[in-house]
């Protein structure tokens, strides 16, 4: 046993000494006492100095550590695969009572020898009965969570009962070494012996396709037994056949072939798409012969209108970055084919903006609230430049200055790579309207620079009016900067960016709707699907006045309706594990004599992993008992593992020392000694009649 105090131990003889000092001068005083013997004084003078000493030494922060012997018996763990691929064999009527009948016969038997805990895997670990319905196998999460939950502890054994497949997270058995001095007693359930059988084992497809586009469709093929013959692969579009292959199998025990189809995206939406090979009478099963998949086809190319006065150079250079992006639709024209029109139109990039009054393409702008990106050659009339209604002024003087820019550090609407600044470095000048420019509210991504010197007028900036975004690039000459770049790299990477940057900043709109669903388009029918809402006020103030319903629509076209929790800011509704399918929604709300409805479409995919094991895989359990000192056995053989486990001379219940720390201050017992001696000291004093 060690003691530690915050003061030194020896200051304890000196309180001692004034503990009986105080004492015994309190008595010498007290009138009372001069009668009574001598011998009774002295006992009332060290109750009391005993008393006043140990109050003192409570308050000295005694700390005493000690070592403290504890048994530990140890813990044998019953790890059960849960996942449904159990069910998949001949032996699957006898799992579920071996199993039970395991665990019952276990906790009987040696209860008084070891803890007995149980826990079943599938996509995660829980402690619930067993029920083989998991659609996937997460082995390795078991033996992560038994390394979590029992490290350092006394683990006498892991009973693992499984057929080996798993098809998520890695292999068990890195984890399983990581459980040392552990030996794993595994328990196989199925056959290994491969049945004469044909699966699609993966099929590969963009989530998102284009409309009117190509998408390839890959598919996996893995045959056993087969023989020597040719099937036929379908794919099915919304269970309509669209295309056929062929493959051809040797002979081989395991073969693996694979197989691609070049869709063309025809319909807007979730599309349903099959892929079936061909069933043969004497496959062991034909549920794993098909496998359905969902690619959402979209039309949502942004389209882009490039108006110019008259043809120029930095025109073809900002429309060669654009038409690189396959979202975007890029369209170019002079302003006098223009047909008026800029419905549909999500970015107008205006060359020449300024240099001639243009009052129809500036009402067009305002009333399609469109973003523009305008460009402000150095014959630009100041006075149009202001008309334009964006808070920019330049210079009236007709006098050019040719200079450079930077990037701006200060600049936060988007960011720009290290490529932008080294091709700024060594851009050749821009010509741009000799004096000062500015702009109320804009804010400059490049500003002026001659040589070394930085001037605050921008060459580029960006700014919001009260509907759109705007940019404005104040000058002529970008067609250099893009060969310049591409003379000392042979890439125009750092040009490129500042225009795919601009455009994407520009097109994306800011959401001001009071009322938004947001929830995730795909989920897999291992998922909850949970949906979160928001409605805002006028002031854009986030508030849950208003009751939201949900009407959720399924393939069969029954409806069911829901309305939505409301939380301290926003809504909320779970609606659980659905199977698999497409689902449209349609969520509703009012809000001061006002209707919204927003409304869309997900899809739940089904996930057959398990489907796929049609054989056990015993070699790994193998593996696992073999590495850990532990032992193999069939399902039939689960009687002889009880009988093995009480027989290993490892799994003992151990003894160790812990160290204990405890403050003198929670000792009660001290705190009953000084009320028993001030108690005796003034019982004492009563009884002879000293008070």
């Amino acid at each position: 046993m060690t003691v530690f105090a915050d003061i030194s131990l020896f200051w304890l003889i000196p309180w001692a000494t004034v503990s009986v000092v105080l004492a015994f001068f309190y008595y010498r005083k007290q009138r009372q006492v001069e009668g009574i013997p001598s011998r009774l004084r002295t006992l009332l003078t060290t109750f009391r100095a005993s008393a006043i000493f140990l109050l003192g030494v409570l308050l000295f922060s005694i700390l005493i550590e000690s070592n403290v012997s504890k048994l530990e018996k140890p813990v044998m763990i019953v790890l059960v695969d849960n996942s449904s691929s159990m069910l998949n064999y001949k032996d699957s009527t006898q799992v579920d009572g071996k199993i039970s009948n395991f665990q019952k016969k276990l906790s009987e038997k040696y209860s008084d020898k070891f803890d007995v805990v149980t826990y079943n895997v599938d996509e995660a670990v829980n402690t619930d009965k067993f029920n083989f319905k998991g659609s996937v196998s997460n082995l390795d999460a078991g033996f992560q969570h038994i390394y979590n939950q029992y490290y350092n502890r006394n683990i006498g054994g892991i009973c693992f009962i499984s057929d080996g497949n798993f098809n998520k997270g890695n292999s068990p058995q890195y984890t399983a070494e990581k459980i040392a001095l552990t030996p794993v007693f595994s328990v196989g359930v199925g056959d290994t012996i491969r049945k004469k059988d044909q699966l699609i084992s993966n099929v590969s497809a963009n989530d998102i396709a284009f409309f009117k586009n190509q998408f390839p469709i890959e598919v996996d093929i893995e045959a056993s037994k087969m023989g020597q013959m040719d099937v036929r692969v379908e794919l099915l579009q919304e269970g309509e056949l669209i295309a056929t292959e062929n493959v051809s199998y040797s002979g081989e025990p395991i073969e693996f072939k694979h197989v691609s189809f070049l869709v063309e995206a025809n319909r807007i939406g979730f599309v349903n798409y099959t892929i079936r090979i061909q069933e043969i009478a004497s496959e062991s099963t034909w549920e794993n012969n098909s496998r359905s998949i969902y690619v959402e086809v979209i039309d949502s190319r942004s389209k882009i209108l490039i108006l110019s006065q008259s043809p120029h150079p930095d025109v073809a250079a900002i429309k060669q970055v654009l038409d690189q992006d396959a979202n975007a639709e890029v369209t170019s024209q002079l302003i006098e084919d223009w047909d008026g029109s800029l419905k549909d139109v999500e970015l107008l990039v205006w060359h020449g903006a300024g240099v001639k009054s243009n009052p129809d393409l500036v009402a067009a702008i305002k009333k399609n609230n469109v973003p523009v990106w305008y460009i402000a050659p150095v014959n630009a009339n100041s006075n149009q430049i202001a008309a334009l209604g964006i808070g920019l002024k330049v210079p009236s003087d007709r006098r050019t200055d040719d200079v450079q820019g930077y990037a701006n550090s200060g600049f936060q609407l988007f960011e720009v790579s290290e490529k932008v600044d080294r091709m700024l470095e060594k851009a050749p000048p821009v010509v741009v309207k000799y004096g000062t420019i500015s702009t109320e509210g804009g804010s400059a991504l490049l500003s002026q620079r001659i040589g070394p010197v930085k001037k605050k007028d921008p060459i580029f900036l960006f700014g919001n009016t009260s509907k759109s975004k705007y940019a404005a690039f104040l000058g002529e000459g970008l067609w250099r900067w893009r060969l310049s770049e591409y003379s000392r790299i042979k890439k125009h990477e750092g040009f490129e960016e500042l225009i795919q940057k601009t455009a994407q900043y520009l097109v994306v709109k800011k959401n001001t709707d009071p009322f938004r669903v947001n929830l995730p388009k795909r989920f897999t029918i291992n998922d909850a699907v949970y949906i979160q809402a928001e409605f805002y006020n006028e002031a854009f103030e986030p508030i849950t006045t208003a009751d939201i319903q949900l009407e959720l629509k399924n393939e069969a076209n029954r409806v069911i309706p829901y309305s939505f929790a409301k939380n301290s800011r926003d809504y909320s509704l779970g609606l659980g594990k659905l199977a698999a399918g497409r689902y449209s929604w349609k969520a509703t709300t009012k809000f001061n004599g006002k209707s919204y409805l927003k409304e869309g479409v997900f899809i739940v995919e089904d996930v057959s992993l398990e489907s796929l094991a049609t054989s056990a895989d015993h070699n790994l359990l193998r593996l696992m008992s073999d590495a850990s000192s532990g032992k193999f056995y069939s399902l039939q053989g689960m009687d002889q593992l009880l009988k093995d486990i009480g027989n290993r001379d490892d799994i003992v219940t151990i003894s160790y020392e812990e160290t204990d720390y405890s403050d003198l201050i929670d000792w009660k017992w001290i705190f009953a000694l000084v009320a028993l001696l001030l108690a005796m000291e003034w019982f004492l004093r009563r009884y002879f009649g000293t008070y």
